[in-house]
């Protein structure tokens, strides 16, 4: 079941009440006149409503319509959950996405992440990016990739361990630049990108 916007919901919700004291569903200029908007508007927010299965064309009257999902039940409508994984101590000489190294799943909305691509998430462990906002126990979701753009916060897989770092190429080097300036740089011939930063979790 598709999630409705604001807009949709309020159109429903008029729909169900305009039922309920007219024994009928309003007409699209109805709908159009009660929000103060356009028909063609009316028209788009009742075609929207269809596509998402919350309406149907009526039984016994042309042009009219009959409610398939009530607004209380849309308005219970959830997001799609993923389960992403979290890793916990990185385990030397394994893949950093093998079972040893997963200490638990997290429940994102398929809306936070992007279609076609696959997400892990890692716990923060000090302060080294403090200045880019990421700090000691956040928790950081991570969009699987191998490659990076200079400037992006990657993670970086450097001798069986991760770390946090923005990405720049020089001509002769790599660099894994820290947000705080009491750390140094790690320079480095060749890295192996995991994934780049995507979204921060923060407990308060």
């Amino acid at each position: 079941m598709k999630a409705l916007t604001s807009c949709q919901q309020d159109a429903l919700r008029f729909i169900r009440e305009y039922c309920d004291e007219n024994y009928r569903p309003p007409t699209v200029r109805e709908v159009a006149e009660h929000f103060g908007i356009t028909v063609k508007a009316a028209q788009d927010r009742i075609t929207a409503l269809r596509k998402k299965h919350y309406l149907a064309p009526s039984d016994n009257r042309s042009r009219s319509f009959r409610i398939l999902i009530d607004i209380d039940e849309a308005e219970k409508t959830e997001p799609e959950l993923v389960h992403v994984p979290l890793l916990g101590q990185v385990a030397a000489g394994k893949p950093l996405l093998c079972e040893d190294n997963i200490e638990r799943y997290l429940s994102i909305p398929e809306t936070m992440l992007g279609r076609n691509h696959e997400y892990f998430a890692l716990k923060i462990k000090g302060n080294s990016m403090i200045n880019a906002g990421i700090w000691d126990g956040d928790t950081a979701l991570i969009q699987q990739c191998e490659t990076a753009e200079n400037g992006e916060i990657i993670v970086a897989v450097l001798d069986d361990s991760a770390t946090l770092k923005r990405f720049f190429k020089e001509p002769s080097r790599i660099r894994l630049q820290p947000e705080n300036p009491e750390f140094n740089p790690i320079y480095c011939q060749d890295v192996r990108i995991a994934g780049k930063l995507a979204a921060i979790f923060r407990t308060y």
